[in-house]
């Protein structure tokens, strides 16, 4: 399997009033007279070496059981700065959702041979990544169809959003948390049950009715999980 290629971006956000450096993965057999689905990764470069996304989603587009993707890695510059833009109280987290929405699609789509729509497009995200990207599909569903949430940090702020998602038929969700995340230690928050709050989101989810899957894993909260996870989640939300 020939592997294929991450470029670094330096992009400059006009909404985070910062540059952000992109890393951006191109497939073995990309081509610009192919259009391609995009992937955004919050929590970008753990994404990329320690969940290894690109190797796996190269993996399925050999197999031929994935379209063409390409995954664009958003790092996070310091743990403080992590919580500020994907907190749902973060005071930067309305920004980083604009940043992901007008920005950094636009320029992807402008650059790259994409197909434009929702449906081709991905958020994935772990813990806190995971619940700016959920915050992000719900504020945008028509541009962002798919969202993958490995163990998301969910509170009330999470589940607000999600209610208040109109059009459920538009938003595929794919949901793992590990059945040991009873009392994860956190950097600001101290010790905390994601495992309960994922279990109401799951309920919600349910029960508005979005072409969904869940499932709880064996395990905690670290890429111990969720990397063997990577896969199946890349090869469900392509179905759902």
């Amino acid at each position: 399997m020939n592997p294929g290629k991450i470029e670094e971006i330096r992009f400059y956000s006009n909404e985070l009033q910062e540059e952000m450096e992109l890393l951006l993965y191109l497939p073995s057999h990309y081509s610009p007279l192919y259009k391609h689905n995009v992937v955004l990764a919050s929590d970008g470069k753990d994404y990329f070496q320690l969940g290894r996304i690109g190797r796996v989603a190269e993996e399925l587009m050999e197999e031929e059981l994935i379209d063409p993707v390409i995954i664009v890695g958003i790092p996070y510059k310091t743990v403080p700065e992590r919580r500020r833009m994907y907190h749902p109280e973060g005071d930067r987290h309305q920004a980083y959702i604009r940043f992901l929405a007008h920005e950094l699609i636009q320029y992807i789509d402008e650059t790259y041979p994409t197909y434009q729509m929702g449906s081709s497009r991905m958020l994935i995200g772990d813990s806190l990544a995971a619940s700016i990207s959920l915050l992000t599909a719900a504020k945008y569903p028509n541009c962002f169809g798919k969202v993958v949430l490995h163990s998301p940090f969910v509170n009330e702020h999470v589940m607000e959003a999600v209610k208040s998602i109109q059009d459920p038929a538009a938003l595929s969700i794919y949901q793992v948390i590990g059945q040991q995340e009873t009392a994860v230690p956190t950097t600001a928050d101290g010790r905390l049950d994601f495992l309960t709050p994922n279990r109401e989101l799951h309920e919600l989810i349910k029960e508005k009715g979005f072409p969904y899957f869940y499932e709880e894993l064996d395990g905690d909260h670290t890429w111990k999980s969720w990397q063997p996870d990577i896969r199946r989640a890349l090869l469900q939300i392509n179905n759902l």
